[in-house]
């Protein structure tokens, strides 16, 4: 058993269980009933996403800009260090020792995604990871 670190509307793997998707907001123009089918994700977690205010500051910047990524990760560690983030990422992490899932977001690069520092995060607090 474990978690999977995806790319949303990546392929399936056949072991991968439920998608989750840790993005802020969910994809434009497509219908909920499709989400799924199109392997972005079956249920929508945005808890876990950067927030909107982080997410906009660094969009632009983080992909070229090592000194903005290293701020990134340390504003979205930080923001991962409340409370209710703390508790998802340890069910997350309690859940990966019993069944299979994953979790993802869209972007192309996951060494400058949000989800590379998640991967981080779950080990942190005892994930099973693939």
């Amino acid at each position: 058993m474990a978690v999977r670190i995806v790319r949303l509307g990546s392929p399936r793997a056949a072991d991968e269980g439920l998608r989750i998707g840790t993005v802020r907001r969910p994809p434009r123009g497509v219908p909920k009933a499709e989400y799924a089918r199109r392997n972005l994700y079956d249920v929508w977690l945005p808890n876990l996403a950067p927030s909107e205010v982080l997410l906009k500051e660094a969009q632009a910047r983080i992909a070229s800009d090592e000194r903005a990524w290293k701020s990134f990760v340390r504003r979205y560690r930080a923001e991962m260090k409340k409370p209710d983030a703390r508790a998802l990422l340890a069910t997350l992490a309690a859940l990966s020792q019993q069944t299979n899932f994953s979790v993802g977001c869209y972007c192309e690069n996951e060494a400058r995604c949000h989800r590379s520092v998640l991967r981080e995060l779950l080990a942190e607090h005892g994930a099973a990871l693939a």
